[in-house]
């Protein structure tokens, strides 16, 4: 089994050691998402992100009546939907994760592990023992900003490698 690619997501001030933050924490796992691709609209309200949800069905609704309003056969219609229920499916997991920075909740840790469960065992254990030295953050463990790219105080990654021993 291949592991996969979690984040942890906790409160925006919250500090590393800090079990209240854990209470709300969520994870999201990287990759395709079979729920976000059969029912977006769904697999958004069942996450609770009501307003995505929402826009999400009055998205696939009006792209399919305007598709027919302008004339396009059914079977067009239809293998135009499945390109756009694909595009969720393959980004679902990203939009949850830009959803959850813009509420104040970024993502602050990266977790390789084969299930949801070793993986909020592996992330609580490294935010409760703040093990995490400055592989995630920029400034070392006290500092709040994130190497890879969420939320606005964020420092940009160049290349594919981040600096992992900080600024010098």
């Amino acid at each position: 089994m291949m592991a996969s690619t979690y984040t942890l997501h906790v409160p925006r001030h919250a500090l590393p050691g800090d079990p209240e933050a854990l209470e709300r924490a969520t994870l999201v796992r990287d990759g395709f998402s079979w729920g976000a691709f059969l029912t977006p609209a769904l697999w958004f309200l069942w996450h609770r992100h009501w307003v995505a949800g929402i826009a999400m069905l009055l998205v696939t609704f009006g792209f399919a009546a305007g598709l027919r309003a302008f004339g396009v056969s059914l079977g067009a219609t239809l293998a135009a939907e499945t390109l756009l229920q694909l595009l969720i499916g393959l980004e679902g997991a990203s939009i949850r994760r830009w959803l959850y920075a813009r509420r104040g909740r970024p993502a602050v840790e990266l977790i390789q592990a084969n299930s949801a469960e070793e993986a909020e065992i592996k992330g609580f254990a490294r935010w409760l023992s703040d093990e995490r030295g400055t592989s995630v953050y920029a400034g070392g463990a006290g500092s709040r900003a994130p190497v890879f790219g969420f939320g606005r105080d964020a420092e940009p990654v160049i290349g594919l490698f981040p600096d992992l021993e900080g600024r010098r």
